[in-house]
């Protein structure tokens, strides 16, 4: 059938030549428009439940609305994984589900459990959906700030929230525009409890009394000189003094008594969860854009800051806009120095190719494939909607030396042919067909099972197979677009362009230098076949031995530009305080002279993808370009630079990267390389039990820190009612509640409408009626009936501890544990954890201690690939099968395999490269290329034995066992060069992968290694083994 297609081909070479132009067009323009990423969207399917349930505590929204929410979404139809977070106010849940789940079918179907649950939440909750957004949908993160002193925090909120944020979201592609940061301005009704009292006025008439004088209504219309007038009657408030002149009744002179004679009206900050810093300079207001899922990165990133640019003009004097996290930068860095691998990959292989052949017509053909095959996968990628990032363009870039196989091969073939035929116009076409139709088929199959032998990486799954899929892809579409043309196009070039003077093998300087250096060699294994396979053998066994030395982790650590502060600090940490130690932070960070900008932000933004509590960190380093850093300085130093900076007590570390922190705090809640959840029922015991794997695991060597969560050091002001004492007095405990709540919380019972804007009125008493358990105990009480008594006489106020925030998996508790290594790979260290936890750690019934982080991903990818190598070896077997119709050469090719992993093995030990899942595709892909090897010197082989049996039949003679030696040899040895050739594009193709130094360099580089490792090795060895095995195979047949 190949060869039907190589005459059909060249019998129709102009319809060939024409199909190739559409598609180079039809290439380009998929080129022009496949969205550009960083990296690949890892995160999993995720909807989140946002409830706010303002002034409650961490318990209060556990028992009331947590948990009610995650046990009803644990019967959501795809769910995995349903994790809660109870904060003081607010309530999380994650609900997380398979990989093949469409995100928007996944929306519906927790909006249906939701409807089913809403009911029974109480009625201040409000659940709401978190935006359409995934992962890493944080793409630009931006902070505004006014040196000039003109503007206040307040201001710049109000800013942010009512211009910029409206304006900003509705950008193509913008989930939400979420602010952080900031006091948003708040009417503070701070009630007098003693006028109350002398008034003898219930705190509850307050909030009745505010809201029935905050209100507008029409009143239809009127009639008038034959016009139509619309009745309106104003009642917002807008200013203080509207909210002052509130009456709240007459008193027996028949006076009215105002809101303003028994309370103060001032305008103050909210209370908030949130701020953010920068630079150590001060708090700023900070705006994050959150891209919705499955949009294009750069150019809604690109449109977004176009949009931000005209709306600075309408911004205040002295107000400005200061970028400090732009996920485009990285976009760019990384798809630009992959760019530049791919053009340096597409010269050395040219370089190569017309070295080898001495030939500039004949290595043009070769190179010409190359780019016609990238622009076919390029076409498919489009159609398929797989963006162009570090990933897929990394596949193409892994594929390019083994592209050009088919057209070298099919070219050195046409130029043995023309050595023996000199070429003319006449008999120009019949030597293409011949020479192509002759190494066609076994080159195709040979293509056909790189590509193949690819196909098994498509079977992992999650972040491991979110990672590599689009890897898979384009590789898989690069070599299979190669193996077309290969059939299709290179032998039309080869026509058109192979002119001229072709200088033999024998006179090419490089090809005899091949040949003098591998006949002796040859010659002598020839001599003694069967040690040679012993000491092949004993090599095999040897070579393997560096596995028990390599380490092994889940994927190698990206660097994407950008550096993340995230250290966590004790429960209960107090907002003036968080503010104190984040402006700190950020000014002992800004002191080190690589860093360009720092945005600091701790506790949560307006946004339901930040469930970050008021403990915990999250800062933004932006460094300068490298070129201003100072001499010998690596992103390493400058890390262990700023932890020597940063050495604060009551203040645990962690440097991460953006991105991939965010997937993996939404994958698995754990934001460093290792963790541990602590499940069972009583926080109590999980906190003790996490307090004593902290001990246990911070002196253990690989231990960088080990922060254990203090789930139950909140500090509390606990109020017991006496139900009792409250029914002499006729009090309910649900009035006594709400006096509480509003007395010493603050209620808000309404807003202002100030234009665009809106802003909350609260209630609540004076701070020196609330700031100490005693003097809560003497708030005055006005009871319905007019009787006067005090909150003590009801109640005792003590202080006590509790939860801070409360986490739970699948509807049960957890606490977790936050473990930064250094000097060790993630299985080494969890394993000895492991070990060391089961022999010291005292684990009472009902409580369970799980691994997680990264260690949860590698034992997945364990899992899987046991049985997809497998898998791997039996779809090449069979396609060897399909090309040779003999067991015999299939066991023979894949007697290469061992030796190809050998390579593989020591490059990777030298190089100091842990196993993970990035080397685990590159041994795949070396399994496909490395059979390449052995299928062309098979080819050879055959070639020469089919020629020896046709001169033994001629001359009516036996094959002796010197003429089959000699066949061996004159079939493997004077056709080094192709195999040479196909071996050198694909080690020095992959060379500046290899050593590559920019963004998402560390993942192609560990992809690269086991294939130029494995392919040296394969090369050495086969060219040796493999005719001696061949030898003595067909000797066994000629005994028979």
């Amino acid at each position: 059938m190949i060869v039907h297609v190589i005459r059909w081909s060249v019998n129709n070479r102009l319809l060939v030549l024409l199909l190739t132009g559409m598609m180079i067009g039809m290439g380009l323009f998929s080129l022009k428009h496949t969205p550009v990423d960083a990296i690949p969207d890892l995160s999993d399917v995720q909807v989140i439940i946002k409830t706010s349930y303002p002034g409650q505590t961490p318990q209060v929204v556990e028992d009331q609305v947590t948990y009610p929410l995650t046990t009803a979404m644990l019967s959501v139809p795809g769910a995995t994984t349903v994790r809660g977070f109870s904060f003081f106010g607010d309530s999380y849940v994650y609900v997380i589900f398979n990989d093949d789940t469409d995100p928007y079918w996944a929306r519906t179907r927790v909006l249906e459990y939701l409807s089913q649950v809403s009911p029974n939440l109480p009625s201040q909750a409000k659940p709401q959906l978190g935006p359409d957004a995934t992962g890493v949908g944080w793409v630009y993160v931006y902070a505004l700030k006014d040196e000039s002193g003109q503007h206040d925090l307040s201001e710049l909120r109000a800013l942010q929230d009512w211009f910029l944020k409206f304006e900003l979201q509705t950008v193509p592609g913008i989930s939400e525009v979420a602010a952080i940061g900031g006091m948003i301005k708040q009417y503070q009704v701070v009630v007098d409890p003693n006028k109350l009292r002398a008034y003898n006025i219930p705190l509850s008439l307050i909030q009745t009394a505010i809201q029935q004088g905050n209100q507008e209504v029409g009143a239809s219309v009127v009639e008038m000189a034959e016009a139509e007038y619309l009745v309106s009657t104003n009642g917002y408030v807008q200013q203080r003094d509207d909210l002052a002149l509130i009456p709240l009744g007459v008193n027996k002179q028949g006076v009215p008594v105002l809101l303003r004679d028994v309370a103060s009206i001032e305008l103050g900050p909210q209370m908030r969860r949130g701020i953010a810093e920068l630079n150590g300079e001060g708090e700023v207001v900070g705006g994050i854009a959150v891209m919705r899922f499955g949009e294009n990165a750069q150019k809604t990133i690109e449109a977004f800051k176009t949009k931000l640019e005209v709306l600075k003009q309408g911004l205040p004097e002295g107000v400005e806009v200061v970028p400090v996290y732009d996920r485009s930068e990285l976009i760019d860095s990384a798809v630009t120095h992959l760019w530049s691998k791919l053009l340096e990959e597409l010269l050395i292989v040219g370089l190569v190719c017309a070295l080898f052949l001495f030939h500039v017509r004949s290595s043009l053909v070769a190179i010409v494939s190359l780019p016609l095959g990238i622009l076919v996968a390029f076409v498919i990628m489009y159609w398929q909607g797989i963006n162009a990032n570090i990933m897929s363009l990394g596949g193409i870039a892994i594929a390019i030396g083994a592209m050009t196989d088919g057209a070298i091969v099919m070219i050195e073939n046409m130029h043995k042919h023309m050595q023996d035929t000199p070429l003319t116009d006449a008999n120009r076409w019949e030597i293409v067909t011949k020479s192509a139709s002759e190494v066609g088929p076994a080159l195709f199959f040979s293509l056909l099972i790189i590509t193949v032998s690819f196909l098994p990486v498509f079977m992992l799954e999650a972040q491991e197979g979110r990672m590599f899929a689009p890897l898979a892809f384009t590789k898989t579409y690069a070599m299979a677009a190669s193996a077309g043309l290969a059939i299709s196009v290179v032998p039309v070039l080869m026509g058109y362009v192979i002119r001229g003077t072709v200088i033999s093998e024998h006179r090419n300087p490089i090809n005899r230098g091949l040949v003098a250096l591998y006949m002796p060699a040859l010659k002598t294994v020839l001599g003694y076949p069967k040690t040679t396979l012993v000491t092949a053998g004993l090599i095999t066994v040897v070579g393997f031995y560096p596995l028990k030395h390599i380490g092994s982790e889940f994927m190698p650590p990206l660097d994407e530009g950008d550096l993340m502060y995230m250290p966590s600090t004790y429960t209960g940490i107090s907002i003036g305080k968080a503010r104190e130690i984040l402006q700190q932070t950020d000014k002992l960070i800004r002191t080190v002279p690589e860093v360009k900008n720092v945005f600091g932000k701790i506790g949560r933004a307006d946004t339901a993808t930040d469930p970050a509590p008021l403990t915990m960190i999250e800062t933004f380093i932006q460094f300068k370009p490298k070129s201003e850093w100072r001499e010998g300085m690596t992103k390493d130093d400058i890390r262990h630079a700023l932890d020597d900076a940063l050495q604060l007590p009551g203040i645990t570390n962690a440097w991460v990267m953006p991105i991939k922190t965010r997937i993996d705090m939404l994958a698995t809640g754990i934001k460093t390389p290792v963790g541990i959840k602590v499940a069972g029922e009583d926080l109590d015991v999980i906190q003790r039990i996490g307090q004593d794997i902290e001990r246990l695991l911070t002196p253990m060597r690989g231990s960088a820190s080990v922060y254990a969560e203090r789930a139950v050091e909140g500090r509390y002001i606990k109020l017991d009612i006496d139900r009792e004492a409250a029914a002499r007095y006729g009090l309910s405990i649900r009035a006594i509640q709400q006096y509480v709540s509003m007395a010493i919380g603050g209620v808000n019972v309404g807003e202002s409408v100030e234009g665009l804007a809106r802003y909350p009125i609260n209630v609540r008493y004076p701070e020196a009626y609330r700031d100490s358990p005693e003097q809560i105990s003497l708030l005055p009480i006005v009871t319905v009936d007019g009787q006067h008594i005090t909150l003590g006489e009801v109640a005792r106020v003590y202080i006590d501890y509790g939860p801070g925030a409360i986490k739970s998996e699948n509807a049960r508790l957890n606490s977790w544990i936050f473990i930064d290594i250094n000097d060790i790979d993630v299985s080494h260290y969890v394993k000895n954890g492991q070990a060391l936890l089961a022999q010291k750690l005292d684990l009472p019934a009902g409580y369970s201690v799980t691994w997680a982080g990264q260690y949860e991903y590698i034992e997945r990818a364990k899992d899987k690939l046991k049985y997809v190598v497998p898998l791997t070896l039996a779809i090449i077997i069979l396609l060897l099968y399909l090309n040779f119709k003999r067991f015999a050469e299939v066991a023979i090719i894949l007697g290469t395999l061992p030796l190809a992993m050998i390579g593989g093995v020591w490059l990777l030990y030298l190089a100091g490269y842990n196993l993970s899942v990035a080397v685990g595709v590159g041994f795949i892909a070396l399994a496909g290329v490395a059979v390449e090897i052995g299928v062309i010197m098979l080819v050879y082989l055959n070639q020469a034995y089919a020629q020896l049996q046709i001169n033994a039949a001629r001359d009516a003679k036996h094959i002796t066992l010197t003429a089959l030696r000699e066949s061996v040899m004159q079939g493997a040895g004077l056709r080094v060069r192709p195999v040479m050739m196909t071996v050198a594009t694909v080690v020095v193709g992959l060379l500046p992968v290899m050593y590559a130094s920019g963004t998402g360099s560390e993942v192609m580089s560990r992809i690269a290694a086991p294939m130029v490792g494995g392919m040296a090795s394969a090369l050495i060895l086969s060219l040796l083994v493999v005719p001696v095995v061949y030898f003595l195979w067909r000797k066994h047949e000629l005994n028979k």
